[in-house]
């Protein structure tokens, strides 16, 4: 600041010192008429040389809120997501629901519509535009997906509101924060303040290991057990875990299913890696260990031995935020899964005997050939290649899968084609691998670009279905990769639409009007359809895939563009399915 406005301060100040304070890296904005003051200050901090953290503007919220969720599930991070009062909101809102369930922290900062009329205070209405923007409860739009809400009084207290959303969006389990802003709070002259926070006297509160008899309880379990089990979703979203998880698996020779992966739990490279399907080692089960897991299966479809002893080790056991959820256990404990395991580990190295050791090397025996056998069957599904514009997904998959280096980062949003994209491309390094864990499509754009700005030396790959795209406001992707240098490769699954919707239809009527009719209203082909167009108007490679012989090298082009530091998008034709 200089020296004649050292003791006054516009609000915004105060809010743009409250961030850099935080430690956030990034601000991902999309701005307007409620945020001049703070475009002002920016200015004038950019020209006195003040750090603060970088804003990226992104051409739509979409894109912002899901570069957020990219970036914490890399780093466990926060970042603050900046969007234009209500419109903005509800522009975001989607990403806020799968943030919630994804369990990732994000700090959404929406401007509010001035509240003075006729120039009263400064930032008062001044445009057509501040009286619609000026909903009766915005903060209802969000409310079912934040742990927190606030709108801010006045700028005085600016810094201390944020650090307190920091600490609860961090705090266990973690997830979204909203505050609103006023454009007057933002405005107003307020004394400068140069008191600085005591940042190791605020943060999260985090969740560690359990009491010793609790630990002994599941230890006991697994000492006696003939066939323990563990069924898992989220656990690799803490990088210490998996390896915790695969030392345990491995002690115990016990099977690890990965069910509606979110992130890659354990290798599925290990052993004990028992695939995607719960249904698979329920019966016989005597011991089920659930870990950090929202739906262990479908119990319409599945249901577990009432024999078998659960334990559900989770950072959030009770689900607070599903209104109806219901899946009995033994043993329920909130916890951090990783800790506990390493507490379990402990226990069972010093107790188990012989006999222990024995039948574990029996099960682990079974579990490699298991193993062997499903990679084998896998590997043949692989090799149908499919025909001219309607590729097999697990062809075009299983050759992305052998160009991919272990460390590169996959983001699915296949859908239909997920089982393709989960069995032909192996991830064995932890946070290589990330699926929606919401219900929100649209998201594997803005998430690559925000893995990408915290992993600049990976490759990062989004691979989705053709109605994903186009919620994934793909123009808004490429225009973000291509300003801020953030190359990342789409792969299209081009199937005619949304072939979720027909499989849900026939679930329900797999002999009704519809079914004879072929018709399932959710068939987005035409006449041209150039995905790849779509990046290179922002400067991107793009390719359409028509024959399966050409997978091997069109996927070597992409990769080339992205060595170039280029996007590229392949566009590949899998037909109608």
């Amino acid at each position: 600041m200089s020296t004649s406005d050292s003791h006054r301060a516009l609000g915004a100040h105060h809010f743009l010192q409250g961030l850099s304070e935080l430690g956030l890296s990034h601000v991902f904005a999309n701005l307007g008429t409620d945020h001049v003051s703070l475009i002002e200050e920016l200015a004038r901090w950019d020209a006195e040389g003040r750090a603060h953290p970088q804003f990226i503007l992104c051409p739509h919220e979409n894109v912002a809120i899901h570069m957020a969720a990219g970036y914490a599930a890399l780093t466990g991070q926060g970042q603050a997501v900046m969007v234009h009062v209500d419109a903005g909101t509800a522009n975001a809102v989607m990403g806020m629901h799968n943030m919630l369930r994804g369990r990732l922290p994000v700090m959404l900062l929406a401007g509010k519509a001035p509240y003075t009329l006729r120039g009263e205070l400064p930032g008062s209405r001044d445009n057509y535009v501040h009286f619609v923007q000026d909903p009766f409860d915005i903060g209802s739009l969000v409310r079912p997906y934040v742990k927190w809400e606030y709108n801010l009084p006045t700028s005085v207290v600016a810094r201390e509101a944020l650090r307190r959303a920091h600490s609860i969006m961090h705090t266990d389990p973690p997830g979204p924060v909203y505050m609103t802003l006023p454009r007057e709070v933002l405005a107003e002259e307020v004394s400068a303040s140069q008191e600085p926070f005591d940042a190791t006297r605020y943060g999260p509160s985090l969740l560690g290991g359990i009491d010793e008899a609790r630990v002994q309880l599941i230890v006991d379990r697994l000492l006696t057990a003939e066939r323990p089990v563990v069924i898992t979703s989220y656990l690799g979203r803490k990088a210490d875990a998996v390896a915790a998880l695969e030392e345990l698996a491995q002690l115990c020779g016990m099977p690890v299913v990965d069910y509606m992966a979110s992130t890659m739990s354990i290798s599925r490279l290990s052993p004990c890696f028992a695939g995607f399907d719960p249904a698979q080692v329920l019966p016989g089960a005597d011991v089920g260990l659930l870990l950090d897991i929202d739906v262990p299966w479908l119990p319409k479809f599945v249901q577990a031995e009432a024999q078998t002893w659960w334990a559900h080790v989770d950072v959030d056991p009770i689900k607070q935020d599903y209104p109806m959820w219901g899946f009995a256990t033994d043993l329920r404990v909130q916890a951090d899964a990783g800790s506990v395991i390493r507490q379990v580990l402990a226990r069972l190295r010093v107790q188990a005997g012989s006999d222990f050791h024995e039948r574990a090397a029996r099960r682990l025996q079974a579990l490699q050939l298991a193993s062997a056998q499903r990679q084998a069957a896998w590997a043949q599904v692989a090799a149908k290649p499919g025909q001219v514009d309607a590729i097999a997904p697990a062809w075009v998959c299983a050759a992305l899968g052998r160009a991919l280096a272990p460390q590169d980062i996959v983001i699915n949003e296949a859908v239909r084609n997920s089982p393709a994209v989960m069995q032909q491309i192996p991830r064995s390094e932890p946070l290589s691998f990330f699926g929606g864990a919401g219900g929100g499509l649209g998201y594997s754009g803005g998430m690559a670009l925000g893995a990408k700005l915290a992993r600049p030396n990976a490759r990062v790959v989004h691979i989705v279905g053709d109605g994903g795209f186009h919620f994934c406001t793909p123009s808004s992707v490429y225009a973000t990769a291509q300003r801020y240098g953030l190359p990342i490769l789409t792969v299209v699954l081009d199937n005619g639409g949304w072939q979720a919707v027909k499989e849900a239809v026939l679930r329900v009527y797999p002999q009704g009007a519809a079914a004879q009719a072929d018709e399932y209203q959710s068939r987005l082909q035409g006449p041209v359809r150039q995905f790849e167009l779509v990046g290179q108007a922002f400067g991107a490679y793009g390719e359409c895939l028509r024959d399966p012989a050409e997978a091997d090298a069109a996927i070597a082009r992409c990769l080339q563009a992205l060595s170039e530091g280029r996007s590229a998008v392949l566009n590949v034709q899998v037909g109608l399915q």
